[in-house]
């Protein structure tokens, strides 16, 4: 799948009901990542082994996705459920608290779980997702970012979605990272492959779609509140086409212990597209907080 297979083993935790698979390596204080929308662990590939020198990585594949157990049920896939996911995977695993890492949805999961457990989130890292209310906000008012959001709208249909990314091999999935990608390189075709065959995995497709499916539930009505002890760094690709660039203007309204890192070359991808920089702005901020 990539030169970096082998260097992590598997393991499943009993979370919440269902059976989660994830990828794991190193030993020591838990850091949890959690992938985005088309993804599963590999995406974090170049973050696993860089940060299992400190810590007892975990890159979980979210429910429905790849590996783990998949409900049928469109109300299975609600952000309530996201979250004692999360904390039945840290208790789980024998743990109190972690290293937070998001990206993208997992990144939406990641900002949720530290408002509902931040005695359990001893750093929060977001990448390229910016805080509910920014985002809630912007689809109310921010046209461009309405325009951005179209897939959101087009997620909501019956079946058709499932269609349309299945259609000649999954090639929407290829389009998404390849065409998003600032760097053309950094996807392989076997990268696209991995991509495209976890989201081939019986019933995956319907229920990654069912994230989105569920997105505006509550989403309008949150009152959200200042995130007070949780050190949070975000990094942000600034070639993101899904998510604008303002969206994280201001946020530290809403986050007391908060810095942005910005990468001017690299898109919604941005871990896999920067590796080395996104390392280096998550070992900096990781050693500044623990000083």
């Amino acid at each position: 799948m990539s030169v970096l297979e082998g260097t992590w083993t598997d393991g499943y935790v009993n979370a919440n009901g269902i059976t989660l698979h994830y990828v794991t390596q190193g030993e020591g204080p838990l850091m949890l990542m959690l992938h985005g929308f088309p993804e599963f662990w590999y995406s974090w590939r170049y973050q696993i082994p860089e940060f299992a020198k400190d810590f007892k990585v975990v890159a979980v594949d979210l429910r429905g996705y790849n590996e783990s157990d998949k409900p049928k049920e469109s109300d299975a896939y609600v952000m309530e459920e996201f979250v004692k996911d999360v904390e039945g995977i840290i208790t789980g695993l024998g743990y109190e608290s972690c290293v937070l890492v998001g990206h993208d949805w997992g990144g939406a999961i990641a900002w949720c779980f530290a408002y509902a457990y931040p005695e359990k989130v001893e750093q929060l890292i977001v990448m390229n997702i910016p805080h509910p209310a920014k985002f809630a906000e912007a689809i109310r008012s921010n046209p461009q970012q309405m325009l951005r959001s179209w897939y959101m709208l087009f997620f909501q249909l019956p079946e058709l979605p499932e269609l349309a990314i299945q259609f000649r091999d999954y090639q929407a999935i290829e389009i998404a990272f390849k065409d998003m990608a600032v760097n053309k390189n950094a996807f392989t075709q076997a990268d696209i492959e991995a991509y495209k065959d976890a989201t081939a995995k019986r019933g995956a497709l319907t229920a990654m779609l069912n994230y989105y499916r569920n997105v505006f539930r509550g989403l309008m009505s949150e009152q959200w509140s200042v995130l007070e002890d949780v050190p949070t760094l975000m990094i942000w690709g600034e070639g993101d086409s899904a998510l604008g660039k303002e969206l994280t203007y201001g946020t530290d309204q809403y986050v007391r212990d908060f810095q942005v890192r910005y990468i001017s070359n690299a898109s919604h991808w941005v871990q896999q597209e920067e590796p080395e920089l996104v390392n280096q702005f998550m070992r900096e901020f990781l050693e500044e907080e623990r000083g």
